[in-house]
């Protein structure tokens, strides 16, 4: 009785057994295929898709904008003058100032004018950029100095450009060197507060992983607090050229000498003095012109190599 009994079970037993062991052998399979297919949709989340944009596409969506508000801009302007809202002397028709234009074409001295601002400006600019960014390096790393200077610096920022002319004329006088004194006042506190900022966002993980591989001092600052800072770093860069024209502007148009040559600054001030409006929105045009140029040529790629290279240039269209 005992041996039939515990051979009629045993069937039964041995089948529960399989159908047990045979979920339980396909769950492991599932559940890896589970999270395999769930690490392959974050990484999918975490791809940046960058195509190649066509020609058709930069015209309608670069070229085009700016070029439609220009012509409103220019439409406008055109009824304004044909309503006869002021005086003509106080808003010319724009042909008058294509025509002034074409005169300094034809005299060979608008390249001249814009070419002793650029070179002035840059020059300057490259200059704050060797001082300011050990600067901003010592200022955001070294507590004792941060407190002294930090504030002086953002002060600094605040100050219009236009107050350093009267006492750099009276420093150094009427010479480059009061454009490039004038230039490096503006420049320097925007370029090494902005690399303060950079710096200030560094996950402090960044710098202990790297005293943890050796980086010290002057190694950590090049190999990961410059890389990492990189986004505010910029920033700064471009504010630091805003202020760099700006302040050159404002020199050129307050200090006039023959050994200073003729820039844009003081092109706009020549006309001003003549009475010449056509000439002094030339002038306006002309600097703004240039200020749009090198923002676009320099700082626009700098920075949209700097979000590429993070997988932020989707974010940033």
């Amino acid at each position: 009785m005992a041996g039939t009994e515990t051979t009629g079970e045993s069937p039964k037993t041995t089948a529960a057994v399989e159908k047990t062991d045979e979920p339980t052998g396909e769950r492991p399979k599932q559940s890896s295929q589970d999270l395999a297919g769930l690490e392959a949709g974050l990484d999918a989340l975490d791809a940046v898709q960058i195509r190649r944009t066509s020609p058709a596409e930069v015209l309608v969506q670069k070229v085009l904008p700016p070029v439609v508000a220009v012509a409103l801009i220019l439409l406008i302007w055109k009824v304004l003058v044909w309503a006869k809202v002021t005086d003509d002397y106080k808003l010319p028709d724009p042909k008058l100032v294509w025509d002034a234009l074409q005169q300094l074409w034809l005299k060979g001295e608008l390249l001249d004018i814009i070419w002793t601002s650029v070179s002035r400006g840059l020059f300057g600019f490259l200059i704050a950029l060797a001082i300011a960014t050990p600067l901003g390096l010592i200022v955001a790393r070294v507590k004792f100095i941060r407190a002294g200077i930090g504030p002086i610096l953002s002060g600094l920022q605040s100050l219009p450009s236009v107050a350093w002319v009267p006492p750099a004329v009276i420093w150094l006088g009427l010479n480059d060197k009061m454009m490039y004194t004038v230039i490096l006042l503006g420049a320097v506190p925007s370029i090494a507060n902005g690399l303060v900022s950079g710096i200030d966002q560094v996950p402090p993980l960044f710098l202990r992983a790297g005293r943890t591989l050796g980086a010290r001092g002057l190694v950590s600052a090049r190999h990961i607090l410059l890389p990492a800072a990189l986004p505010g770093y910029v920033a700064g860069l471009k504010q630091g050229w805003a202020f760099s024209w700006r302040s050159l502007m404002a020199a050129e148009i307050i200090a006039k000498s023959p050994d200073l040559g003729l820039g844009l600054g003081q092109y706009l001030e020549n006309q001003r003095n003549n009475s010449d409006m056509a000439g002094v929105l030339l002038g306006i045009i002309m600097i703004l012109f240039v200020g749009i140029a090198i923002e676009l040529l320099i700082f626009a790629p700098i920075e949209r190599r700097v979000l590429r290279s993070r997988g932020l240039l989707a974010s940033a269209r």
